[in-house]
């Protein structure tokens, strides 16, 4: 399905039903719209899905619809306190995914304006709490995509900055890279209603909380995160894909990045990701092509420390340990932080 899990469909979708599929979230991760990165990262995929399926499981209990249904062990699909043992496959209603079509550069989303129901809706919601080092924030305010009033803000940000109400973001979701959209594009292209944005919204901000509360729990600082819709049979939007996880959110601990963004701090450094920011600068859509080397791989400690990070992350969020011998997140942050600045 895609660069860091698989799909296995069990049941195909058709245009008024929905069908039943498998993730299996793998050890593989990207960064930057790469697609696969060189290295797997041990255990992670079995932790980004327990960590997933406690969010979607907490969500439901709010009355927040959902595709998730269970996760798969010994082929049965089972409520996470029914698992005996970490698994990386999680059971989902499965949404069509209508692909626009492309002309030139120009991508066509006619299609989201004849179709109306059981389809994942083409967009990613962003919510940001604050602005870390590293943020697309700072970069669109540069260049001018983005406006200081949208965020209330009467002067530059810097970065680490806590807002004051929380940014809700949309960018494309099925275009060769992600980009970012004001929410009248993004209500046109996916053929929403002003009430189905402001639904999406809000449902939003009370996953933010959720997500914002469990990780202060545990020492963490909730810098932001992404979060994907559907339509039901009946155009209800549910939550798809996954929440809460290291890969869909931005959590830092005492300044340090607590996510995939670790890897992205080390790849900045290198020559790839100044072909891979040349590249996208000309071609939006076959960028790819024009990067002549590919990723190197992480240093071996910085491997082994952000697998130990995953899995310590997934213990206390869940407040179970599925994974043994695990350090405490405060501890393995530590050593990351000597390995970055090196």
């Amino acid at each position: 399905m895609g660069s860091v899990k698989d799909l296995v469909v069990l049941e195909e979708p058709g245009k008024n039903k929905t069908g039943r599929a498998q993730f299996v979230f793998s050890d593989r991760y990207s960064v930057f719209d790469w697609g696969e990165m060189p290295d797997h990262i041990q255990a992670k995929g079995a932790a980004i899905c327990i960590t997933a399926a406690f969010f979607f499981e907490e969500l439901e209990e709010k009355g927040i619809k959902t595709h998730y249904l269970g996760l798969v062990e010994g082929g049965e699909v089972k409520r996470l306190s029914e698992l005996n043992l970490p698994q990386s496959r999680m059971e989902i209603r499965l949404l069509r995914v209508l692909k626009p079509g492309i002309r030139g550069n120009i991508y066509d989303y006619s299609i989201y304006r004849e179709e109306r129901v059981n389809f994942l809706i083409p967009l990613e919601i962003i919510y940001r709490n604050s602005l870390p080092e590293g943020s697309s924030v700072f970069k669109r305010l540069k260049g001018g995509s983005l406006r200081l009033e949208d965020f209330g803000l009467s002067g530059m940000p810097y970065p680490g900055q806590i807002l004051e109400k929380p940014f809700l973001d949309v960018s494309t979701k099925l275009e060769a890279s992600d980009r970012y959209l004001s929410w009248e594009s993004a209500k046109e292209i996916a053929g929403l209603s002003e009430a189905e944005v402001e639904e999406i919204k809000r449902i939003t901000l009370l996953i933010k909380e959720l997500i914002t509360k469990e990780a202060r729990r545990i020492g963490l600082v909730n810098e932001d995160g992404k979060v994907e819709f559907g339509f039901d049979e009946d155009r209800n939007l549910i939550l798809v894909d996954a929440v809460g996880t290291l890969d869909e959110c931005r959590f830092t601990y005492d300044g340090i990045p607590v996510s995939k963004e670790i890897a992205r701090i080390f790849y900045r450094k290198t020559s790839w990701y100044e072909e891979v920011e040349e590249a996208k600068k000309k071609d939006k859509v076959e960028w790819k092509e024009l990067v002549e080397n590919k990723p190197p791989s992480l240093p071996p400690v910085l491997k082994e420390s952000i697998s130990m990070l995953y899995k310590a992350c997934c213990n206390e969020i869940t407040r179970r340990i599925w994974f043994e011998e695990v350090p405490a997140v405060r501890e393995i942050l530590e050593e990351i932080r000597e390995v970055l600045i090196r």
